[in-house]
């Protein structure tokens, strides 16, 4: 993909989600009063595999917007191979694909060489379709599509994350923060909490920020409270923390 349109991407996705903030509604957080569909990760009919990264916040977005009953969206070719199609004169959502590939060339020279071949990096742009603008899809497809959801918190699966990622995380006091120069996070015990979920939450919404330490991400996390880079670091971390709270929830 050529600069251009890479960066005609990323400013599409950019675009769209300040156009959200700027109705007032937050791609990450589900307005329970409007939305029709589920509070549940985004993912393909066909594979059921989830969509991940900025692609979650742009099929959220386009599920509230547009009124959909479903988080679960296939592609036109898909919908025909299933046996139906995509509703006449619907309008898809472009969804984005990073990956990494090595050229023929590189792999030749790297045999050669007797050493690594480097990889290059692409990114491409697909539309996607919601089950809700496809017609005559399998009775079993759309079957399938439905979720239920599990009323009991995942606590195991949720330590596990936290624990694998290896952070820092002290337990103690009233308040709940990310220490930068020293790399770890800190938050009240669970007993502090009303609902014990909304300790995982804390904590998912701190990794966030631990994310950005100079040995990781290394974002600038030097704003001050009300600034422009203040607010930009607690929307990573709040957009991070929103797609692991589906998932373990």
């Amino acid at each position: 993909m050529s600069t251009s349109v890479r960066q005609s991407l990323y400013g599409d996705v950019t675009n769209r989600i300040i156009a959200e903030l700027e109705a007032g509604r937050l791609p990450w957080v589900q307005p329970w009063d409007k939305a029709k569909c589920p509070c549940t990760m985004p993912a393909n009919a066909i594979s059921q595999r989830p969509y991940s990264g900025i692609n979650v916040l742009i099929l959220w977005s386009a599920a509230i917007e547009q009124g959909f009953a479903s988080q679960r969206w296939l592609t036109f070719r898909q919908a025909i191979a299933a046996g139906g199609h995509v509703r006449r004169g619907e309008k898809g959502t472009v969804v984005c694909y990073a990956d990494r590939f090595v050229p023929r060339t590189e792999q030749d020279r790297a045999t050669e060489a007797g050493s690594d071949a480097r990889t290059i990096a692409f990114l491409k742009r697909f539309t996607v379709f919601n089950l809700d603008q496809c017609e005559r899809l399998p009775e079993e497809l759309i079957a399938a599509s439905v979720v239920t959801s599990d009323p009991v918190l995942s606590i195991t699966e949720a330590d596990q994350l936290i624990a694998g990622t290896g952070a820092g995380v002290r337990i103690g006091g009233p308040d709940a923060y990310y220490v930068p120069a020293l790399d770890y996070v800190q938050v009240p015990p669970q007993a502090a909490y009303h609902d014990p979920i909304d300790w995982y939450r804390t904590v998912l919404h701190e990794l966030g920020h631990w994310t950005g330490h100079a040995s990781r991400l290394n974002r600038d996390q030097h704003g001050k409270f009300g600034s422009v880079p203040y607010g930009r670091e607690e929307l990573v971390a709040l957009s991070g923390q929103s797609a692991p709270c589906l998932t373990l929830h």
